[in-house]
């Protein structure tokens, strides 16, 4: 048979295990309980006893068996609740309260004992009660025996005892109402996540789970949950628009490459046109397709690793020169004017052959996108937050406001570029390098417009300090 889902909760398991701990403590508690209190009980009879045989063997001593005889008789008469019996040698009652006595094989040495009176109450019926005492021989060979009713103690004894389990027997009862309380509350946190999951396994990526506001574990897990479900709708979002992208961009590569494959097939068999110039151009028109899917892969490595390979410390104004040099003749025969400038006494921790190929990128749209006339200006330097900057700002026509978030994702490119040839993978793998670097990419405008020229564009490529 199975169990109702509230009795299958983790929390009521752990509820169910504290009470199972809690009750084996109380049974020790309990058993300590009773063992120093019936202890103490009969500590404090034994005492009474003690005296008791004490006071008696005084009388003994300053009159002998007859005073001692007369004053047992007279506590026996009084309202004292102890038990006497005095006996001769050979263990014959002289006198006392009970017949005779519960010590047996008695040898002379003093000798405690533990038995039971029989009493008739008022209604005729005989009680038993438990009682103990001392036996000892007294120096004319008579035998004492002094005893107790310890019933009243007993007694006492076992009323803390059901006191104390009726106290234990409350808190289990207690504990497994609010076992089950704290179980429903969890059951019903954990049922709306385990909802969403579900509805998510069933393909509803708008599926969000519920944040209750009260800051505790479920709303952290919830929160989490739902910012891992928002990035998984933005990355199954990329994948689509990645692959309507790719369809875009890759049709007229690859139309013009399969035209010209076929007219070089249809030339070549039948003798004339040439067959090497387009066999040139279709490998030009792979080249670029291939170029495209490896940007495609350098940037899914990048983000399924988490952080760049064979990180290393280095000078970025080496690597700043290293890309100046060049570039510097490609702005040349542009009719671009480019400068740089470097900042010294820098360092910095990182894969030397990614940030190459990130700046590559920034400075190959600078090129691309500036007009003959412009300028670009690659710059290294360290920032106020100890963080070290390559930027790179030229002046063609920028990226608005509105766009600057949406250009680095991968296969966007804006309607003005849409003639210039390109994947759209650019700024997202330099994004992709700066992030598994620990750093950021940040676009802003350039140096404004001016006449036909501008506003410009400028991408700062920030990595963190090095350690």
């Amino acid at each position: 048979m199975r169990l109702p889902r509230l009795f299958r909760t983790t929390p009521f398991r752990l509820t169910l295990l504290f009470l199972a701990l809690f009750a084996a403590a109380a049974s020790a508690f309990l058993a300590y309980i009773y063992l120093a209190t019936a202890g103490e009980a009969t500590r404090r009879t034994d005492e009474d006893i003690g005296r008791e045989m004490r006071a008696l063997m005084a009388a003994y001593e300053r009159g002998g068996v007859n005073v001692l005889n007369q004053s047992l008789i007279e506590r026996a008469a009084s309202e004292r609740p102890f038990l006497y019996l005095l006996m001769t040698k050979d263990g014959k009652q002289i006198s006392g309260s009970i017949a005779e006595s519960p010590v047996e094989d008695f040898n002379g040495a003093p000798a405690r004992a533990s038995f039971s009176v029989t009493d008739i109450d008022v209604n005729g019926r005989a009680r038993k009660h438990p009682a103990r005492g001392f036996q000892e021989q007294l120096r004319g060979g008579e035998i004492l025996f002094v005893g107790a009713d310890v019933s009243d103690d007993q007694a006492y004894v076992l009323k803390i005892i059901r006191a104390l389990w009726g106290a234990g027997a409350l808190v289990i009862v207690l504990g497994l109402l609010g076992g089950l309380l704290v179980s429903r509350n969890v059951s019903r946190s954990m049922a709306g996540l385990a909802d969403v999951v579900t509805a998510v396994r069933n393909g509803d990526l708008e599926a969000r789970a519920d944040v209750r506001g009260t800051r505790d574990e479920f709303d952290e897990l919830a929160a989490g949950l739902n910012e891992m479900l928002d990035r998984l709708e933005r990355s199954m979002a990329g994948h689509r628009h990645a692959g309507d992208a790719i369809a875009h961009d890759l049709r007229s590569p690859l139309t013009r490459l399969r035209a010209r494959l076929e007219t070089a097939y249809l030339d070549v068999e039948a003798g004339k046109g040439n067959a090497e110039e387009a066999l040139g151009q279709a490998l030009e028109d792979t080249d670029g397709v291939l170029k495209t899917f490896g940007a495609v892969l350098s940037i899914a490595r990048l983000q399924a690793a988490g952080q760049a390979p064979d990180q290393a410390m280095f000078d970025p104004a080496e690597l700043g020169g290293d890309m100046a040099e060049l570039y510097e003749p490609v702005c040349e025969d542009k009719g671009l004017d480019f400068a740089a400038e470097f900042a010294a006494d820098l360092q910095v921790r990182g894969n030397r052959e990614f940030l190459a190929q990130a700046l590559a990128n920034i400075l190959d749209n600078a090129v691309k996108y500036t007009p003959a006339g412009g300028a670009i200006m690659l710059r290294v330097r360290r920032r106020s937050s100890g963080e070290v900057e390559y930027s790179i700002t030229d002046t063609g026509p920028g990226v608005p406001d509105e766009d600057r978030e949406r250009v680095v994702e991968r296969f966007v490119r804006l309607e003005n570029s849409r003639s210039e040839p390109g994947s759209g993978l650019g700024l997202s793998l330099v994004a992709a390098v700066a992030e598994a670097h620990g750093g950021r990419l940040e676009l802003a405008e350039g140096p404004g417009k001016v006449g036909e020229m501008g506003p410009g564009l400028r991408v700062a490529l920030i990595l963190p300090r090095a350690a």
